[in-house]
């Protein structure tokens, strides 16, 4: 791999550092990592995602490539993950899956990319890479299969909003419309550049990609990309858009609305955790078992909304309407499409889309309502 590049206070380069620096970018650590909160103004990049083309860096995610030795790499990663690989059904698939310690706790949250019969690559999450990491091979003690971090020797760049298949289409003859949702085409040829992976997967609730690039060709390609796309309105973004798009998109983030003191059940994504899945797996028997308790032993992710201007953040205690403690905010943002406050709250399980809740925003206490997750309906 790749040695990376350190920042003068010890955060980790990626390979837009530099560009960065050019634009006057004001840096900041985000999980280890030196990225800008915004490269314009959030709410005009969070516009641009939502109306037009938005273009983020996300090379912080991991990259570790998986290969079959003495056992198969998919049998081996079927017993350390939530999901099925069987569900995985073709070379060139994507799956949105969990990996949790003995008592069920998430270590993480991550796709991972199938490349072959033999061989995939999981994306962890930059903050949790080496977490991960260490659990595969604290997992691989005899040599099952071959596991390779690759992360600092790639480069990522999201294209995301309305627009992104047409700027795209701009850069490469690849033919994205063939391109799944959650699937890929790996060893594409972008703006000249050959070994790109072109995935249609994203984090902000629109259409997009994620470009999986040789690192030194990251800079070059999102040069190209900002030129070719000036009329379709191709706006550069940054952390503070991308966490109010996933947000409005109802997509959680490792460390806010989850982390290793809760499950993949309570927080919210159950989904990624099939009952059907017949092979055992780290934390399976943990998480059978609390989808057995009652509903009032358990708790849920809800989303919230606000009739007001009160922000709920991360962290505040949420209470019913008598006053208990029923649980906490996990994220909470005003929504730029929408207008209005809403977020993730994480709250004993009877509580119901539709209940009223009392948030406690800097002393004051502020009335929400339970809802689900689909705020971004309501702007179609």
């Amino acid at each position: 791999m790749t040695q990376v590049q350190l920042t003068e206070d010890g955060l980790k380069k990626t390979p837009m550092y530099d560009y960065y620096i050019e634009k006057g970018c004001k840096i900041t650590d985000f999980g280890g990592w030196g990225l800008p909160i915004q490269i314009t103004k959030i709410a005009d990049e969070h516009k641009a995602v939502r109306e037009a083309v938005g273009l983020f860096d996300a090379s912080h995610m991991g990259e570790v490539r998986v290969k079959s030795g003495k056992m198969n790499a998919y049998d081996w990663w079927n017993g350390l993950i939530t999901n099925d690989v069987h569900k995985a059904t073709y070379n060139g698939k994507a799956q949105y899956t969990a990996v949790c310690k003995e008592d069920g706790g998430m270590l993480d949250d991550m796709i991972y990319y199938r490349k072959n019969d033999d061989e995939f690559v999981a994306t962890p999450n930059g903050s949790n890479r080496e977490k991960i990491v260490k659990w595969m091979n604290d997992h691989n003690q005899d040599g099952q299969v071959e596991i390779t971090d690759e992360t600092y020797d790639w480069g990522l760049i999201a294209v995301q909003g309305p627009n992104a298949e047409e700027l795209l289409s701009r850069l490469t003859d690849t033919n994205l419309s063939e391109i799944e949702y959650y699937a890929y085409k790996a060893d594409q040829k972008v703006g000249g550049h050959e070994r790109v992976q072109i995935s249609r997967t994203g984090y902000t609730g629109e259409a997009g990609f994620e470009l999986y690039i040789p690192a030194e060709h990251m800079v070059d390609i999102w040069k190209q990309l900002v030129k070719e796309g000036q009329d379709l309105g191709v706006v550069e973004c940054a952390l503070g858009a991308r966490d109010t798009l996933r947000l409005e998109a109802g997509l959680p983030l490792y460390g806010n609305d989850f982390d290793e003191s809760v499950n993949p059940i309570a927080g919210g994504i159950a989904f990624a955790v099939p009952k059907a899945k017949e092979a055992d797996y780290i934390g399976k028997e943990a998480i059978a078992k609390y989808r057995a308790q009652e509903t009032a032993d358990k708790e849920a992710s809800r989303g919230f909304k606000i009739d007001g201007k009160q922000i709920a953040r991360h962290g505040m205690e949420v209470r019913n309407t008598d006053g208990e403690v029923i649980g906490v905010v996990t994220s909470g943002t005003k929504s730029p499409t929408l207008g209005y406050p809403l977020g993730f709250v994480r709250v004993n399980a009877t509580y119901k889309v539709g209940d009223k809740v009392v948030i406690e925003v800097r002393g004051k206490e502020v009335e929400a309502e339970l809802t689900k997750k689909d705020w971004l309906s309501e702007s179609k």
